[in-house]
């Protein structure tokens, strides 16, 4: 441990005003699990093969159990995950147009083996079309290789943004000091009051997917009327549902204005928290997926200050996401 006053680099935390572990120098470890869920759904479902025989398409992720994660030590990203995936494909043959189904076994995706090498068991349900199933294991195969590649190359790039700061002796860019290729970290422009100059702030992407047990317009409603806002967030809002509206809520912390209004599809809107720089908006896109009695919410939030992700995160999980499930159940309690 360095002397009193000697400003050992690992203790340049007590140089910035956000009082950030830069660098991470101290272990911390984010979950990668159920980011990795919705990016495996997403690298893999509609994956489509053709060939002579026929066509076969990857309909959809059975099965996705595991877990993932990224840890940081000493401005070092140390991975971890192990999956056991179970896809259903489907396929037409050529000539007859037979259609046929059967699955696709991924035992053990880890970082103990390299994709090359990862087991994956093609099988089909009983009668003919073995033609697809041979399809499938060949040229299915190398396509399903090649998305496990694609959800690796994001789950150490575009999951990890933000993971790593830059020191304020070095002002070394975020991007450059992960030395990782791919997505690099977004940099907005602040404007300083009225001058043309402004200064660059780190900024990262937020993805979150959530389930509801409600149909896509009541989710939505929830969202854009201003009685279900104050239900959820237990605090007077401003909520002006309409391109150009504003909206206000949390007693403040939390400001914006509505940019697109589709409904029971999408709501999009400029986005930002208090204590976040002066007059720095994220872009926030929420996309509602209606699925008869639930809804997948599909969330981007684009353009969040590094270092106030994981307090956006947690305000979107724990004052929007949880808070709203309760409203849901309650008001289903008071049905029945």
């Amino acid at each position: 441990m360095a002397k009193w006053g000697q400003g050992d680099p690992r203790w340049i935390v007590e140089e910035r005003a956000d009082a950030t572990n830069v660098n991470n120098w101290h272990w911390t470890e984010r979950d990668a699990t159920g980011w990795s869920k919705s990016k495996l759904k997403e690298v893999l479902v509609g994956l489509a093969v053709e060939g002579e025989a026929g066509r076969c398409e990857i309909s959809e992720l059975k099965q996705a159990e595991g877990e993932a994660s990224c840890s940081s030590r000493k401005g070092k990203l140390i991975f971890f995950y192990e999956w056991n995936l179970r896809l259903a494909w489907r396929g037409t043959v050529k000539e007859s147009g037979e259609k046929h189904k059967g699955s696709v076994e991924i035992p053990n995706l880890s970082e103990e083996n390299e994709v090359d090498d990862t087991e994956i068991n093609v099988s089909k349900k009983k009668g003919e079309g073995d033609v697809l199933k041979d399809l499938m294991r060949t040229e299915g195969t190398t396509k399903v290789r090649e998305a496990l590649r694609d959800y690796l190359k994001a789950l150490k790039t575009e999951f990890t943004l933000g993971m790593i700061l830059p020191t304020k002796a070095t002002g070394q860019d975020v991007a450059a000091e992960r030395k990782l290729s791919g997505n690099a970290v977004q940099a907005s422009v602040l404007p300083h009051s009225s001058d043309t100059v402004g200064v660059k702030i780190p900024t990262v992407k937020i993805l979150m997917r959530e389930i509801f047990n409600s149909p896509a317009d009541e989710l939505y409603s929830i969202f854009t009327t201003k009685e279900l806002v104050q239900k959820f967030s237990k605090c007077p809002a401003v909520i002006e549902a309409e391109k150009g509206g504003k909206l206000q809520m949390f007693d403040g912390c939390v400001s914006g204005e509505y940019t697109e209004l589709v409904p029971s599809q999408r709501i999009v809107l400029k986005w930002r928290c208090r204590n976040w720089p002066d007059e720095h908006y994220a872009t926030v896109t929420l996309n509602f997926n209606d699925m008869a009695a639930e809804t997948e919410l599909q969330l981007e939030c684009k353009g969040v200050p590094v270092s106030n992700e994981d307090s956006a995160r947690q305000c979107w999980k724990k004052q929007y996401f949880e808070e709203i499930r309760i409203l849901l159940q309650q008001s289903k309690d008071n049905m029945e």
